[in-house]
């Protein structure tokens, strides 16, 4: 037993003491699966489907899923579109469609 008033359990809780690896998981948030939709402003289903499709990391703890904010994060980034170029009106060339149907054919 430690002499410096800390209880036993608590060397594991401290993260200095302990093992290299229980450092790690204090490193990071881990968000529930509401606060991440929340955050994506998307329904808790649409999470769910994301975690388990494997698109979204996550951890299972019990029988809840918590998603490292980090993970979220790199989510979000990566499913963010690139703004395509929109052409001025009246030079990109319309639809063949749309140019019967101008064209009156």
């Amino acid at each position: 037993m430690p002499t410096d008033g800390r209880g036993a359990g608590d060397d594991a809780r401290a993260g200095e003491d302990g093992p290299a690896g229980a450092r790690g998981l204090t490193d990071g948030r881990l968000l529930t699966v509401a606060e991440v939709a929340d955050a994506l402003r998307v329904s808790r289903m649409t999470v769910y489907r994301l975690v388990h499709s494997g698109e979204l990391p996550a951890v299972r703890v019990g029988r809840s899923y918590r998603v490292p904010e980090g993970a979220a994060t790199a989510f979000l980034a990566a499913a963010r579109t690139v703004p395509t170029a929109v052409p001025r009106s009246g030079t990109a060339a319309a639809p063949a469609d749309e140019q019967r149907r101008v064209s009156g054919a």
